[in-house]
C-alpha cells in the first residue's frame, strides 16, 4: 500500500453510491418495493366519519328538498297555468260628433276621469246661432198653424151663411111652388088668368135656380173646409219638422262638449286647443276601468276548466303583488279560428299543432294603487281540481 492509499484511508476504497433521478424507472421500482411508505387514499366511509357533521347537514337538506319538491308537486298538479296571458279592455277612440275649433282640453295624458267629466270643448257659437234659427222657424210654423185654424173658423162661418141662404132659397122655392100650383089650379077652373100662371111659373123657375146656387155655395164652402184642413195638416207637419230641426240644433250644441261616457283613463291624447277638427276625428284614446285578463291556455289544459273556478294572478310589472279572480268564460273555439285569416287545414300538408283557446278571467278586486292597462303580461294559476 503506497503513501497515496494510506492518505485516502479506508473510506476511499468504498464505492460511491449514485442516486437515480426521482422520475426514473429505478426510483419507481424502489418505491413499489417499499409498501410501508406508499400513500393511502381514504374511503368514502372514512371521509363521512371524519366529516360526520357536514354529512348530517347535507342529508337533512337533501331530505327537506325532496319533501318540499313532493309537496310542491302535490299542490301544483291541481293548477293549470300559462305565460300567454295579458290584461284586456275594450279601449276606444274619443271623437267629436260635430266639427269646429277646439277651445278647451281640460284633461291630460293618463288622467283618470269619471263618467260625465268634460274631455274637450268645441267652439259653440255657430251652433247657438243654428239653435236660434231653428227656434224662429218653429215660431213661424206655429203662426202658420194659427192662421190656417183661423181660416177654418172663418170657413165654418161661411158654411153656416151658405146653409142659411140655402134654407131661405128652399123656403122661397116652396112658396113659389105653392103659388104656381094655385095659379095652375085657377087657370084650370077658369077663375085665373094665364098671365098669373106664367108669372108664378117664372118665379118658381127662378127660385129653383136660386136654390141650386145656394146648394152649390154650401158644397163649395164644405170643400173649402177640406182644403183648409189639408193646409192645417201641412202646417202641423212643418211644425214637427221645425221642432226636429230645433232638437237637432240643440243636440249639436250639446255635442260641442265631449264628455266621458264611463269611468276610465285618457291615453294617447292628440287633440289640442286651437286645432280644427271634423266630425268623427279622433281626439284621444280611452281605456275604461272595466278590464279583465285573457289567458290563452293550450287546448290540452281545458279538460277540467270551468267558469267560476278560482284563479291566482301575478302581474309581471308588480311581481310582489298577488291578485285573485275567477274564470268567467271559455271561448268556444281557438284563437286562430276567429283571426282575420283563419288557418285552412284542407290545403297543403297538415301538421297537427296544439291550439290555444282564450279564457276570460275576471279579477275580484283591482288594487287602486296599481295602474294596470291593456297588454300588460300576467301569470294566472287556475285551480281546476
Amino acid at each position: 500500500m503506497d503513501a497515496q492509499t494510506r492518505e485516502r484511508g479506508p473510506s476511499a476504497e468504498q464505492p460511491r453510491k449514485v442516486e437515480a433521478p426521482k422520475n426514473s424507472p429505478d426510483a419507481e421500482r424502489r418505491t413499489q418495493q417499499q409498501p410501508g411508505k406508499a400513500d393511502k387514499t381514504p374511503s368514502l366511509r372514512e371521509r363521512i366519519r371524519e366529516h360526520w357533521l357536514l354529512a348530517s347537514v347535507g342529508a337533512v337538506v337533501l331530505i327537506a328538498a325532496l319533501v318540499a319538491a313532493l309537496l310542491y308537486w302535490l299542490e301544483v298538479r291541481h293548477y293549470e297555468s300559462t305565460d300567454d296571458a295579458f290584461v284586456a279592455a275594450r279601449s276606444f277612440s274619443v271623437a267629436s260628433k260635430v266639427g269646429g275649433y277646439v277651445t278647451d282640453i281640460p284633461v291630460t295624458d293618463n288622467q283618470h276621469v269619471s263618467a260625465g267629466d268634460l274631455l274637450a270643448r268645441i267652439d259653440e257659437r255657430d251652433y247657438r246661432i243654428a239653435v236660434d234659427q231653428a227656434a224662429a222657424q218653429v215660431e213661424v210654423s206655429r203662426a202658420n198653424i194659427a192662421n190656417v185654424e183661423a181660416q177654418l173658423d172663418s170657413q165654418q162661418e161661411q158654411i153656416k151663411q151658405a146653409q142659411s141662404q140655402l134654407d131661405q132659397a128652399q123656403a122661397q122655392l116652396q112658396f113659389s111652388q105653392e103659388e104656381f100650383n094655385r095659379a095652375q089650379d085657377l087657370v084650370e077652373k077658369g077663375a085665373g088668368t094665364v098671365q098669373r100662371q106664367q108669372q108664378t111659373r117664372s118665379d118658381l123657375q127662378a127660385q129653383q135656380a136660386n136654390t141650386e146656387r145656394a146648394k152649390t155655395a154650401v158644397t163649395a164652402a164644405q170643400l173649402g173646409i177640406k182644403t183648409l184642413q189639408a193646409q192645417l195638416e201641412g202646417a202641423r207637419a212643418q211644425l214637427q219638422q221645425s221642432q226636429a230641426q230645433l232638437d237637432q240644433a240643440r243636440l249639436n250644441l250639446q255635442y260641442t262638449g265631449v264628455v266621458a261616457a264611463q269611468s276610465g283613463r285618457v291615453v294617447k291624447l292628440s287633440g289640442a286647443k286651437g286645432t280644427f277638427v271634423t266630425a268623427g276625428q279622433s281626439l284621444m284614446m280611452f281605456v275604461p276601468d272595466d278590464v279583465w285578463i285573457v289567458a290563452n291556455y293550450k287546448e290540452t289544459q281545458l279538460a277540467d276548466m270551468r267558469p267560476g273556478q278560482p284563479v291566482e294572478i301575478r302581474i309581471d310589472a308588480y311581481p310582489g303583488r298577488k291578485l285573485t279572480g275567477h274564470v268567467d268564460s271559455v271561448q268556444p273555439g281557438s284563437g286562430t279560428a276567429f283571426s282575420l285569416l283563419p288557418a285552412e287545414n284542407a290545403t297543403g300538408n297538415y301538421v297537427k299543432v296544439v291550439q290555444r283557446v282564450p279564457v276570460k278571467i275576471v279579477v275580484d278586486n283591482w288594487p287602486a294603487d296599481l295602474p294596470v292597462g291593456p297588454g300588460m303580461s300576467v301569470l294566472p294559476w287556475t285551480r281546476v281540481r
